[in-house]
């Protein structure tokens, strides 16, 4: 790190600063705050879909497994990917059409206000638990990089982001997500082709061949370690885990925000083509260290790891191979897909407190004004609550990110998205089938983490074969059987309480009537009436990114060789070209008056 990597970094705080200040004067009441008073136009909504789900456990965890194994951990990404489609095909315009503020709005609407305070209440310490972990991932990219303290990198970062999600609202979530991803695919683009080059000892194309050639045996033959059953089901498991993930109503916020249902739609459409690219790009480097770094020890900033080494990969490949001023633009990429996930979890998470609980139970009735203020102690307190988890995550030392966030997705969060996504096809399903199925969920996601059944019992059951690690167990098996067996066992619990549905009352199937009529209903706005909303949009970020494009560019002048030019000439016409269109784009929607 360097004085121009500093200096990167410093100008991409006050500009993460500078978009809180801008969109704070969108929210005007809970609504905007929350979800943008549902005016967001598909570009926005994609983006906000895209960044929520990755952060830099990418880049730190899930490097870490591309380090290790390959292309293997394209499965979880690709499973975003067809998990998008579904959306644009399927799911992403009915959850508009629910025309909820937050999404434990619909589960009250589905099932009732006391499934409302289950799901809201089980929700916050969940999201709680991802947020702390994104922020401990960054923390300890930070920590490698700059060599600070870890636990002053997880609160200055924090204290960061409750800043801007807390002035801001959903529409300065929404907003930084669109710039983050303009900041960061370009940076990540350029990654790979330094990574490509130097495998190719200088050249990228002799880097590519060399980059197929020399990687080793288990990045592609996976059986060449673990048995090809066992590979199959986990491929099979991860897939299907993040179809279900990004299509629960639970996480169906970000469809909230769009204008209509069809912006819902394009925006999964946009999170699903860029998911279909972006990984690909992603993992190049910490595979490229597989090759040159066999022993990352070698790197003197990645020694601190200890155990966790390998998850330093993507970090060391940027600072042996990065030229002068690109570390601090990685180091801002990676800030980016943190923030993204961790201000749209805040933001998530204030909604659910605020709309489900104060303003609904412990203050009904109160001024829009105390709900604002309140919405945004409330964002403050549980960012709070996020980076004291952090700090506690630190003490599991030897701790594998890329298992906890794999298993904790699958043993926690799968139980309560799978009676929410049941609900929404199944019309008379009674009240009680919602929590009761999450319970069930839950208590076998406990037995199979107390393995409660003989893992090896398992293991021969699904004919995956012996000898079973520790290691196969943590970062397989905990997957493989949650998917196969914990949905299997929800499911019919769930299915089971429909014998029980001549029992609901008329005023309850009414409700469900209402919910279903609402969600096959589109939601169409008249494009006059939206047009300054859009213009007011595309302008707004149109003036944010066509500057710090330039800004990115004019960083070529910083003394590096031509490709190290190249790099930040690249990013920056990339990032103000976005910003150029915007403002043609914007133009065109201006109001006559203008």
């Amino acid at each position: 790190m360097g004085i121009y990597d500093y200096g990167v970094i410093v100008i991409y705080f006050l500009f993460i600063i500078i978009i809180g200040i801008v969109f704070h004067k969108f929210s005007k009441d809970s609504s905007d705050y929350f979800r943008g008073g549902g005016h967001m136009l598909w570009w926005l909504v994609g983006a906000t879909a895209f960044m929520s789900q990755f952060s830099a456990w990418t880049f730190i965890g899930a490097a870490g497994k591309a380090y290790r194994e390959g292309f293997l951990i394209l499965a979880i990404f690709f499973g975003n990917a067809l998990g998008y489609f579904v959306t644009y095909f399927v799911s992403g315009a009915k959850f508009r059409q629910l025309r909820a503020v937050t999404t434990m709005e619909i589960v009250r609407d589905r099932f009732g206000r006391a499934n409302e305070q289950f799901f809201t209440w089980l929700n916050i310490p969940a999201n709680i638990m991802y947020a702390a972990i994104w922020l401990f991932s960054i923390s300890t990219f930070v920590s490698v990089v700059f060599g600070w303290n870890i636990l002053l990198c997880i609160i200055c970062i924090g204290i960061v982001v409750i800043l801007l999600s807390s002035v801001g609202g959903a529409w300065a979530v929404s907003a930084s997500d669109f710039m983050q991803m303009m900041i960061l695919m370009p940076i990540t683009i350029v990654s790979a082709i330094v990574a490509l080059a130097a495998v190719g000892g200088g050249n990228f194309l002799h880097g590519v061949t060399s980059f197929v050639g020399q990687l080793p045996v288990n990045h592609t033959n996976w059986s060449a370690v673990f048995s090809p059953q066992l590979v199959y089901l986990w491929i099979f498991a991860a897939v299907i885990k993040q179809i279900i993930n990004v299509n629960n109503p639970s996480e169906s916020y970000r469809f909230l925000f769009a204008k209509d249902s069809d912006n819902a739609r394009k925006g999964g459409l946009l999170a699903a083509i860029l998911f279909l690219f972006g990984p690909v790009l992603w993992f190049i480097p910490p595979m490229v260290a597989a090759i040159l770094y066999p022993d990352l020890n070698v790197i003197e900033s990645l020694r601190p790891l200890g155990g966790r080494i390998s998850e330093g990969a993507y970090v060391g490949m940027g600072l042996m191979h990065m030229p002068q001023g690109m570390v601090g633009l990685m180091v801002t990429a990676m800030f980016a897909c943190t923030i993204s996930n961790m201000d749209t979890g805040l933001n998530k998470n204030s909604g659910f407190f605020m709309r489900s609980f104060y303003m609904s139970i412990l203050r009904k009735g109160r001024p829009e004004k105390e709900y604002m203020i309140a919405s945004r102690i409330t964002t403050i307190v549980l960012g709070f609550f996020i980076i004291v988890t952090a700090i506690g995550l630190n003490e599991l030392k030897g701790l594998s990110l890329f298992a906890l966030m794999i298993n904790f997705s699958s043993l926690v969060a799968i139980p309560i998205a799978i009676p929410l996504i049941m609900g929404l096809f199944f019309k008379r399903a009674p009240k009680w089938s919602g929590w009761s199925t999450t319970v069930v969920g839950l208590l076998v996601s406990m037995a199979i983490y107390n393995n409660a059944v003989d893992p090896l019992t398992v293991v021969k059951f699904l004919g995956i074969g012996i000898p079973f690690t520790e290691y196969m167990k943590t970062e397989f098996y905990m997957l493989i059987v949650s998917m196969f067996f914990g949905v299997t066992i929800m499911s019919l619990w769930f299915l089971g309480t429909l014998f029980f549905s001549k029992y609901n009352s008329s005023d309850y199937n009414t409700q469900v009537d209402a919910v279903f009529a609402n969600m096959h209903m589109p939601v169409i706005t008249d494009p006059e009436k939206t047009k300054a909303m859009d213009y007011a949009q595309l302008r707004m970020l149109a003036r944010l990114a066509f500057p710090y494009g330039v800004f990115v560019f004019l960083l070529a002048l910083i003394p590096n060789g031509i490709g190290g030019r190249l790099c930040f000439t690249f990013i920056g016409t990339m990032i103000a070209g976005v910003g150029w269109l915007l403002h043609r784009a914007a133009q065109k929607k201006a109001p006559a008056a203008a």
